[in-house]
């Protein structure tokens, strides 16, 4: 499990205990299993990440809920909506050095809304490939109110590696340059280090 879970389970035990000394046996168990939930929400499965320089992997577990243009400068953009069932550990999508963080406070929306985008909570960790730039933006949703960020500018991350988490459901984008060669469709459910998002095209590859 994710280090950040510890004030939250031992809220939900303290809290169990508590209602199964004092309350009827029903509210206990509500309490249990409202614990076993969190318990499991922070949960950090151990994953055999694909080390190909050509494969742009996925940054987090969830459903890719838009593919857009970004911008001139940002090419591609894919977005992921995590439900408070999926793993919430981000992960590099490629290997590459940590450029900048960004954080911007915000509004805390739906996150599967197109707006949350723009408008919620976000933290921008952009990152310097061999094949380019690309960017990770952590989002935070409507009862997501905490983004961990684990790396810092300066930072070498190695593809597939372990960079933040967001606490409850919430959306990630990442942003990929404009000539590689999209692997997933809107509606397509990914694995964060596992699930391939893109590959590099055949002119890139051959630069490398």
């Amino acid at each position: 499990m994710v280090k950040d879970v510890w004030p939250y389970l031992t809220a939900g035990l303290l809290l169990t205990a508590l209602l199964a000394a004092t309350a009827p046996p029903l509210a206990a168990g509500i309490a249990a299993v409202l614990t076993v939930f969190v318990a499991s929400f922070f949960r950090d499965p151990r994953r055999v990440v694909p080390q190909d320089p050509s494969l742009i992997l996925s940054p987090a577990d969830g459903r890719v809920v838009g593919i857009s243009a970004a911008s001139p400068a940002s090419g591609q953009c894919v977005s992921i909506f995590l439900s408070v069932f999926n793993v919430h550990v981000n992960r590099a999508p490629s290997a590459g050095r940590v450029s900048a963080i960004q954080y911007t406070p915000g509004s805390f929306l739906p996150a599967f809304r197109e707006k949350a985008s723009e408008l919620n909570e976000q933290n921008l960790i952009s990152i310097e490939t061999d094949r380019g730039p690309m960017a990770v933006k952590q989002i935070a949703g409507l009862i997501a109110r905490r983004i961990r960020c684990w790396t810092k500018p300066g930072d070498q991350v190695a593809q597939g590696e372990k960079i933040g988490f967001i606490t409850f459901g919430s959306r990630v984008d990442i942003f990929l340059p404009l000539d590689v060669d999209l692997k997933v469709r809107i509606g397509d459910k990914v694995r964060g280090g596992l699930s391939v998002i893109a590959v590099h095209s055949q002119s890139e590859r051959a630069k490398s």
